[in-house]
């Protein structure tokens, strides 16, 4: 293995575009094989980034978010096809925008029931407006205290988009499933990934938005933000930076962590490894993880939709994208992951047990998606095919 050209592309983003702190890892078979950072944990101070500093993760969260509901799945607790309401009864008759040709806007009962699936797969029909008045209206009427699940309870009153199951749009989807998880195994959000994922993967590290004390808060690198997509970049407000969560109370399983690298690697480590973690302990079965490979967008109207956001090569699954065009990357077909709304980039590869995790703090920039996570990809495989 040789992982210079790398490094030097790592430590290029600090010239070419700017970028203030990244930090990479990458293990095989539950070994670090490489690890580099650069930058800055506050660039204004120019204090240097460490493994202890601590990342908003965004939506890198949605992938541990999956990883619970797959494990409700593979013990009969919850079924890919169940509706929602049988969960969230609020979500029974929920109302669907209707366009019609004069651009005016009706809503009818939807046809379609929301199922699990859907959630998982964004095809329910959510949006991704946090400034929905049913939404404000519970923040306000709540005193900022609102929880989780009635936070979703309030989200069944904001009509959907299209019927589930026919659309592909990214959305709060993954936020209604962390309900669901609370509903099926009686406990809040953050128990249930605590007892169940993090603990059993000596993942120490990781917490949700606004609920952290002022120690650990001075560990999180500060924030940065794209003008029209554009470097230099700029801070943005503590307000905007936790925008989506919604209330002090609220956890998102949508994008509400704050992790290290550290932890987070271990999570993708475990998944890459069959399900076991370095610790040992198993999460999930290898064929439970299978069901992550798989695409759901691969014709009609809901690749169309995917399509969109340009991930060259891939199609969405089960929360998370696939690779499905092995001449697009220097990883497998199969291979998946997802990102994060300031740079992060978490890859899976059971085929040759190999973990990513890339965590950046730069919002609003679409070269990360399109251009500095496929590069920092295929340097990765070809480093570690160096001889």
């Amino acid at each position: 293995m040789s992982f210079d050209k790398l490094t030097d592309y790592l430590d290029s983003l600090q010239d070419t575009y700017g970028m203030p702190v990244g930090d990479l890892l990458v293990m095989k078979d539950h070994k670090e094989v490489y690890r580099h950072s650069f930058g800055y944990s506050d660039y204004e101070k120019k204090t240097p980034v460490s493994p202890n500093n601590l990342y908003k993760l965004y939506s890198a969260t949605k992938v541990i978010t999956m990883t619970a509901v797959l494990q409700l799945v593979e013990q009969g607790k919850l079924k890919l096809h169940d509706r929602l309401s049988d969960y969230l009864p609020e979500y029974d008759h929920v109302l669907v925008k209707s366009r019609l040709p004069e651009n005016e806007e009706v809503c009818h009962v939807a046809h379609n029931d929301i199922r699990i699936i859907d959630l998982m797969t964004m095809s329910a029909g959510f949006s991704y407006d946090l400034y929905a008045p049913a939404l404000q209206e519970k923040i306000k009427e709540s005193a900022d205290s609102a929880s989780t699940r009635e936070m979703i309870a309030a989200l069944s009153k904001v009509p959907l988009l299209f019927e589930p199951g026919t659309q592909w749009n990214y959305s709060l989807s993954h936020d209604v499933l962390a309900a669901v998880i609370e509903v099926v195994s009686g406990m809040k959000f953050s128990e249930y990934l605590k007892k169940f994922i993090f603990e059993p993967l000596g993942a120490k590290d990781f917490y949700f938005q606004r609920q952290i004390d002022e120690a650990t808060k001075k560990r999180v690198c500060a924030i940065y933000t794209a003008d029209n997509d554009k470097p230099p970049f700029y801070g943005i407000s503590e307000e905007k930076a936790d925008e989506f969560t919604f209330t002090k109370n609220y956890e998102s399983g949508g994008a509400g962590l704050i992790g290290s690298v550290d932890s987070y690697i271990l999570i993708v480590d475990a998944l890459a490894c069959g399900g076991v973690g370095k610790t040992g302990k198993r999460i999930l079965k290898p064929e439970t993880i299978e069901l992550f490979t798989h695409p759901y967008t691969t014709f009609g109207q809901l690749k169309k939709d995917f399509d969109s956001l340009n991930r060259i090569g891939y199609e969405y699954g089960l929360g998370v994208r696939v690779l499905v065009d092995g001449s697009k990357s220097k990883s497998p077909v199969g291979e998946f992951g997802w990102d994060g709304a300031a740079g992060a980039y978490a890859l899976v590869d059971t085929k040759n047990n190999i973990s990513v995790f890339y965590a950046e703090h730069v919002t609003c920039f679409n070269d990360n998606y399109h251009v500095i996570h496929p590069k920092i990809r295929d340097l990765i495989y070809e480093g570690i095919e160096e001889k």
